[in-house]
């Protein structure tokens, strides 16, 4: 299951380490916000009619109008649009439109540390006490939106689990070796969330179990047509001296573990 305006209507408004947003007023960003929520709410009802193709149009739609700041809505709906790629059974779709929600989560609620950042403040940390320093209505208010900010944080993880599942899926569905390491990847990460329903879960497990055989075996095949492709190449410049790449043998010396090459030109 799934889930325009004139410059004076604009402000400017710098992210951290990011350049400058320039950002639409509160009353415009309701309203264009409001637009994309009931397109996104008409490809949810073509995506459980199985319309698929249609349901990515409505979906393409309420990103037009979403403003390209709000990270988490536009995570939203990328994660919609690779589920309805999934159901097309167009893997490399599903794969694109997974991994830009990821972004978007990823740049709104970083999972990755650089090495050269501080650690957050104390506010910042699970569990620790956050001085209110309001009184009245202004303390309620302030409650208020720490309890959205943890709902949205609680919000983040769910969609990235999905986008992840939905990522993983369609990199096992492509195959070839890059793809199935990039899908246990993946599913790695999963398989460390606390927050995955039981059914996902049990996906991740069976798919943990499969996939390192599927992996080897697509290794094995991409390089030995890499190495069949080199020796067709070598016997091409060999060729015009009466050479081919057979009369050159690799011999493994057993006190050392090295190689060395040998020439046979045969009778």
């Amino acid at each position: 299951m799934v889930e325009g305006a004139s410059k004076t209507d604009l402000k400017e408004d710098t992210l951290p380490g990011a350049t400058k947003v320039e950002r639409f007023s509160p009353e415009e960003e309701a309203s264009l916000l409001q637009q994309s929520n009931a397109q996104k709410a008409d490809a949810n009802k073509l995506f459980t009619s199985s319309r698929y193709s249609e349901a990515i149009g409505e979906y393409d739609k309420a990103l037009s109008s979403c403003p390209n700041y709000l990270e988490y809505e536009i995570a939203v709906l990328k994660s919609n649009i690779s589920a309805c790629h999934l159901k097309l059974e167009d893997w490399k779709a599903a794969v694109e439109s997974a991994t830009a929600s990821l972004e978007g989560l990823e740049r709104l609620q970083p999972t990755k540390k650089d090495n050269k950042s501080t650690e957050p403040d104390d506010e910042g940390k699970e569990g620790a006490v956050v001085e209110i320093e309001g009184d009245g209505e202004e303390a309620e208010k302030e409650l208020a939106e720490l309890k959205l900010s943890d709902e949205r944080k609680e919000d983040i993880k769910r969609i990235r689990a999905k986008a992840l599942m939905r990522r993983a899926k369609g990199k096992m569905e492509q195959g070839g070796w890059g793809n199935l390491a990039g899908a246990e990847e993946d599913y790695k990460v999963l398989s460390k969330m606390p927050n995955l329903p039981v059914q996902d879960q049990k996906v991740v497990q069976a798919a943990l179990t499969t996939l390192p055989p599927r992996i080897n075996a697509a290794k094995n095949a991409e390089m030995g047509e890499m190495m069949g492709k080199l020796k067709e190449l070598g016997n091409g410049i060999l060729k015009p001296f009466g050479l081919s790449t057979d009369m050159f043998k690799m011999n493994k010396d057993p006190s050392t573990g090295g190689y060395n090459m040998s020439f046979d030109q045969g009778k």
